[in-house]
């Protein structure tokens, strides 16, 4: 587990350490954490590849504020738990625009940090346990499989499409990654060339399934009826409500 705090004040940043080093303590965790100084000192490390699990970020700092440089951060990393510090709510309704995890007002007292370490830690573990490790072109990235609303193949490149709209590529084939998932009951091999999320299905037609970015994915031949009962099988399995 890795964390990253950043914020201009020298204080906060020994304080914020002698919180974890606590928590680590009493928690009996051992957890990774490096220290920066600016926003820009933490984008120079990201844009080297360098990734976290969690990122205390300071909203009011010099040259670059927190909203913004967390902003450049989700193009590099859109799965980083980000966890806003700041005296002042101002920025509050911002932080959702980057999928803040968290807007913590200062000054952050130990109970309120052990209770936020809880929460965000238990949430990491959860989605690890449901994520894919990728090798893109941009380095590794670990992706929520509960994010991912279709796959599609083309040649020897595998396209990922997230519930953002975020497109990776990655090398590998359909049948693997088939294999790989096999155990999680959404995902469904819906033609040879592309695996579908069923949490993101809009509708079925004879001839296609449309997604919720409104990508139509064509189904094969003979098949919608197949299809169609997979999806209200596991939607009824779900205990979605279905009307008469």
């Amino acid at each position: 587990m890795k964390i990253a705090f950043c914020d201009d004040d020298l204080s906060v940043l020994d304080e914020m350490s002698t919180l974890l080093g606590q928590y680590c303590g009493k928690r009996n965790r051992e957890i990774e954490y490096t220290a920066f100084h600016s926003s820009l000192e933490l984008l120079a490390a990201i844009e080297k590849g360098i990734r976290f699990d969690v990122l205390f970020l300071d909203v009011m700092m010099p040259g670059e504020n927190g909203i913004s440089a967390a902003k450049e951060i989700r193009q590099y990393d859109t799965v980083v738990k980000i966890i806003f510090l700041t005296s002042s709510s101002e920025f509050a309704v911002q932080s959702y625009t980057v999928d803040a995890y968290f807007y913590q007002m200062k000054p952050i007292r130990e109970e309120s940090f052990f209770r936020l370490m809880d929460s965000v830690l238990s949430t990491c573990g959860k989605e690890r346990e449901c994520s894919l490790i990728l090798r893109c072109k941009s380095g590794i990235t670990r992706i929520n499989l509960d994010r991912l609303e279709y796959c599609e193949v083309i040649g020897r490149t595998l396209l990922f499409h997230m519930d953002n709209g975020t497109l990776l590529e990655s090398a590998g084939s359909l049948d693997e990654l088939c294999g790989q998932l096999a155990p999680y009951e959404n995902f469904l091999r819906l033609h040879r060339s592309f695996l579908i999320n069923m949490e993101y299905i809009q509708s079925i037609s004879y001839k296609a399934v449309k997604m919720d970015n409104l990508a139509e994915i064509p189904i094969p031949h003979g098949k919608c009826s197949e299809v169609k009962n997979t999806y209200l099988a596991y939607a009824f399995k779900r205990q979605q409500v279905f009307l008469p």
